[in-house]
């Protein structure tokens, strides 16, 4: 179905602020290795993110990294499918890291676009983890009706909480988000949704990352 012209408010201006990657606010040794960083997308799987409408980018100077979606929307209304009302996406990261080097996620910012008439509520769900070790805890948003814009969540881990890749290994990095949409009291008839994809492939999620000089193994 078509979407409010109103969704494409999420582009403006986007792509440059993203961009430019504000450090976090957490404190902590500043070490970004000087050799470029490679995210590959080793897998890709969830009702949200079908094979090929997701894309992974690092900022120019390591700090951070985005993924963009183009088809990440949950729904409730006339003519959405009954399972539309949950959307969800799995991706499997493979991050060449230079020798010598660990990173963490120290924030996440997850941004879209939010449609719910009065009575509707809506979710952001998102966590992580590396591959074989636990995922972090899931943070969830949730957002009520009357709403009809932008939205924004931010994710922060203290420093002394970050949990750092192990150094010397080749672990796969896992990111799970999922949106959901309940109808709730609103209008029979109407139409709620959450977005998290772009019209114009400007950046919608944005990863900071902390990074750690590995200590030199004893002989």
């Amino acid at each position: 179905m078509s979407l409010p012209l109103s969704r494409t408010l999420l582009a403006v201006g986007a792509t440059a602020a993203l961009l430019a990657t504000a450090a976090p606010a957490q404190a902590g040794p500043i070490t970004v290795p000087p050799d470029k960083i490679v995210i590959e997308l080793a897998t890709v799987n969830g009702s949200g993110c079908r094979e090929g409408t997701a894309q992974v980018a690092v900022a120019p100077d390591n700090t951070a990294f985005t993924v963009t979606y183009s088809e990440y929307l949950a729904q409730v209304g006339p003519g959405a499918p009954p399972t539309a009302f949950r959307k969800n996406c799995q991706l499997n990261l493979r991050v060449h890291v230079p020798n010598g080097f660990t990173y963490a996620i120290v924030q996440a910012d997850y941004r879209g676009f939010g449609s719910l008439q009065r009575g509707a509520t809506g979710q952001e769900r998102a966590g992580y983890y590396f591959q074989g070790m636990p995922q972090t805890t899931q943070r969830t948003h949730s957002f009520t009706g009357p709403l009809d814009d932008n939205w924004q969540t931010t994710d922060k881990t203290e420093y002394a909480d970050l949990v750092w890749a192990p150094c010397g290994e080749q672990r796969n990095f896992n990111i799970n988000t999922e949106l959901r949409v309940s109808a709730g009291t609103s209008a029979p008839g109407t139409t709620s949704f959450m977005a998290m994809d772009s019209t114009d492939a400007s950046v919608n999620t944005l990863y900071h990352l902390a990074w750690q000089v590995c200590p030199t193994p004893r002989k």
